[in-house]
């Protein structure tokens, strides 16, 4: 394999690496926000920002974790979402989750647009990278509409 594939490879990895970390970031967010809402928001919350911002999660994990396999590189090896600031209130930590999921999606959308993926990936990435926005797409909209009912 040309040493060129070769560094071209590593660096897509390494995009993705960065919107795992954002999304690991948006889900300790989520998560801080969750013991600050009643428990209405909270169920709603979770079903619509938690649950598809950690199956976009884990998606992004598995995506870069078989890309890594497939073209013998090594993954990047991950921790926990960290823990946030609680004392920001949840219309806080929601916002700072929104904004993280944005940048995850604005952080794959560039890789997509820049074809490296076709370049030098293959099918199973591009999919996964697909799946992973779709997942991301609604989050914003949807927590806007949390957020906003919190001022009533």
């Amino acid at each position: 394999m040309p040493y060129a594939t070769a560094e071209a490879r590593q660096s897509l990895l390494e995009t993705v690496a960065v919107a795992i970390e954002q999304l690991a970031v948006a889900i300790g967010a989520l998560g801080d926000a969750y013991d600050q809402l009643d428990e209405q928001s909270a169920e709603r919350m979770e079903e619509q920002l938690f649950r598809p911002t950690q199956l976009a999660y884990g998606r992004l994990q598995r995506t870069h974790a078989s890309f890594a396999e497939r073209h013998a590189l090594v993954a990047a090896g991950f921790t926990a979402p960290p823990a946030g600031a609680p004392s920001t209130g949840a219309k806080a930590l929601l916002e700072r989750a929104a904004e993280e999921v944005a940048n995850a999606d604005h952080t794959l959308a560039e890789l997509q647009d820049s074809m490296l993926p076709v370049e030098v990936g293959d099918v199973e990435l591009r999919d996964g990278l697909r799946e992973v926005r779709e997942l991301l797409g609604p989050i914003g909209p949807r927590t806007r509409e949390l957020v906003r009912v919190f001022g009533r």
